[in-house]
């Protein structure tokens, strides 16, 4: 028992990370109507942003405080990623504005071939590290319970909560605050709020920024567990099968999606890895969308779209 718990706690936590990658799909979309293939190159150009400046301040300033210096480096790239956000939805998709998906499609993807490329002329191609104290050594809990205790990971438990946190924030703007109602009239309809006066330019660059900070944040906690190196922009990957089962409209639909597809993976590699050789964590997650796809396409809360001829 106590081994499976600790799979299964592993498997939550894994999938609160995969649901704050998520979230930022489900945020661009259900305001603008953009699915964000970019939302990869995002989280590692924040992450890359964070990483050299936690790097630099030191040598420049001379500061030696490394909290200090992380969290100023934190501010930098948060305010590097609401200008990238504000300059895309600027440059690039307001003057996509209702045209077809695969244009918006192909123009998300050059966008985030863009960020990677420039990310790596203005900050190198090496590994780098963030290093934000996040404590690395396992602890056992429950061993009142369980004889030995169940093993996790104090990195795990942290990152876990960071995501819940944010999550909760934004769950919180989006529902009492003015602006946030605001966000969730644009993503019920986009010409019933600009009738009442709702600026649909300016809703659309603060939800490009808001996925900014999503993404810096997704982007520190991967850093911090993975190193920050350009393979981190294929997390985006494991955020797909995320919002194709929770469903592209939902904010609660990332969040569930992401801990089912977090356990789902953890549970079948551990207990069913060993009949099929090993590797199904690693399809798992796509083989599932693929099912959802074939017999609920629209997601576990995702609107079913029903066409009147």
């Amino acid at each position: 028992m106590a081994f499976f718990l600790e799979t299964l706690l592993g498997g939550l936590m894994t999938g609160m990370l995969y649901s704050l990658v998520a979230l930022g799909f489900v945020l661009i979309f259900k305001a603008s109507g953009v699915f964000n293939f970019a939302q990869g190159a995002m989280v590692l150009f924040a992450a890359l942003a964070m990483a050299r400046f936690s790097e630099w301040l030191p040598e420049w300033s001379g500061i030696t405080n490394p909290w200090f210096a992380n969290g100023l480096a934190f501010v930098i790239a948060g305010v590097i990623m609401f200008v990238v956000a504000w300059l895309i939805e600027r440059l690039v998709l307001r003057h996509l504005v209702n045209q077809d998906a695969a244009t918006l499609l192909m123009a998300t993807l050059g966008i985030g071939y863009f960020l990677e490329g420039i990310g790596q002329t203005f900050f190198g191609s090496d590994i780098y590290k963030i290093d934000i104290g996040m404590p690395k050594d396992p602890v056992f809990i429950l061993d009142s319970l369980f004889e030995g205790g169940v093993l996790v990971n104090k990195e795990d438990i942290v990152a876990a909560i960071i995501a819940a946190a944010l999550v909760a924030g934004l769950s919180i703007f989006f529902q009492k605050t003015k602006t946030g109602r605001a966000l969730r009239a644009v993503a019920d309809d986009h010409q019933a709020a600009q009738s009442i006066g709702i600026p649909l330019g300016r809703i659309w660059v603060i939800v490009w920024c808001v996925a900014g900070v999503v993404a810096l944040v997704a982007g520190m906690i991967w850093g911090s567990k993975l190193g920050v190196q350009f393979s981190l922009a294929t997390v985006a990957l494991r955020a797909l099968p995320v919002i194709i089962l929770g469903g592209l409209t939902s904010v609660p639909g990332a969040i569930i999606g992401g801990l089912i597809i977090g356990v789902g993976e953890k549970l079948s590699e551990v207990y069913l890895g060993p009949f099929v050789g090993g590797g199904i964590e690693i399809w798992f997650a796509y083989v599932l969308a693929m099912v959802f796809l074939l017999f609920r396409p629209q997601g576990l809360f995702g609107e079913k779209i029903i066409d009147r001829v």
